[in-house]
């Protein structure tokens, strides 16, 4: 059964749960949904399209929909807080199968379910491709609020976990590389690192997730705090079967984790006060110069390339 065969209507039935979350008045059915607050709020959208952030011949339909929640999370997570709230945008072939939609759906609700989210509304229209548009709401107390523009020279410069998985996975899925299910896996289900997040927000200085490579995210940060640093590169912290995929592609495997992005892990800087307080790989630091150094036993450099670029073809 396509969509076209039973409508918009009947497919926002198919979806939607009623709201449990008491702090939700109106949810899914309205022109708005209502919902009570009182701590600080956060927003933050991201949309996921079609033949650029995912592939429907490399994801299931639960991929798709697990990673538009996912990668929200993770935003709200960089900041220090709580999700809570959905608005999810849909744009849909008319011939696209009925299941397939709810099939995406199932992977949101199961990354909301984790999370204790609620998708409180939304819209649906129709398109060449799928597009998926997510908003997404949190709150936080103010004194664990975690911004990029804190960090201080003499901060270290650290990640919760280790990188390269999102550029690898891609690569080997565009190569037609069979095995290394591992990087693969992490490349078509990404997670947030809210747990970590919510530890470490009241000890860090800045902290930013990592969605377009570490080069870029560090950027943002000396960019924000008015500061440089210098980068280890030795340091950062790589899995073996990244490594091993990229001997296999002939590319750089430090590449794949300063510039291609889709991570999902936590950058931060915290003081050396605080160091003892964190869990993570220590990899650099912040420094008063405002230029970004790239160290390496073998040579020293600035660090010119950026990470993912949206509207560019290139890293």
């Amino acid at each position: 059964m396509k969509i076209k065969d039973i409508g918009e209507f009947e497919l926002i039935n198919l979806i939607s749960n009623k709201p449990k979350n008491k702090e939700v008045l109106v949810g899914i059915g309205d022109d708005a949904a209502v919902i009570k607050t009182k701590k600080l709020q956060l927003l933050t959208t991201d949309c996921l399209i079609e033949g650029d952030h995912f592939n429907s011949k490399w994801f299931s339909p639960e991929q798709i929909g697990s990673k538009a929640i996912e990668i929200n999370v993770s935003d709200i997570a960089a900041m220090g807080g709580i999700p809570k709230f959905l608005l999810i945008s849909l744009a849909l072939p008319n011939n696209l199968e009925v299941d397939f939609v709810k099939k995406i759906y199932d992977g949101m609700w199961k990354s909301s379910k984790k999370y204790d989210i609620e998708i409180i509304g939304g819209n649906m229209t129709h398109s060449n491709q799928i597009m998926i548009s997510v908003t997404l709401t949190g709150e936080i107390n103010k004194k664990n609020l975690t911004l990029r523009n804190n960090a201080k020279p003499g901060d270290y410069l650290v990640v919760s976990g280790n990188l390269g998985y999102g550029r690898a996975g891609l690569r080997l899925f565009q190569e037609n590389i069979s095995g290394f299910d591992k990087v693969k896996k992490k490349y078509l289900e990404p997670k947030a690192q809210l747990k970590k997040a919510l530890k470490l927000a009241p000890f860090v200085n800045s902290m930013i997730d990592i969605s377009d490579g570490l080069g870029s995210e560090v950027k943002h940060i000396c960019k924000e705090s008015k500061c440089g640093a210098v980068l280890y590169k030795e340091k950062i912290p790589i899995d073996i079967d990244v490594k091993k995929a990229a001997k296999i592609l002939n590319e750089d495997e430090y590449d794949y984790a300063l510039y291609g992005g889709e991570d999902f892990e936590l950058l931060f800087s915290v003081s050396k006060n605080n160091i003892k307080n964190i869990d993570g790989y220590i990899f650099g630091k912040i420094t008063k110069k405002r230029d970004i150094k790239l160290k390496s036993f073998k040579e020293k450099k600035n660090l010119d390339k950026m990470g993912y670029d949206h509207f560019s073809n290139t890293v």
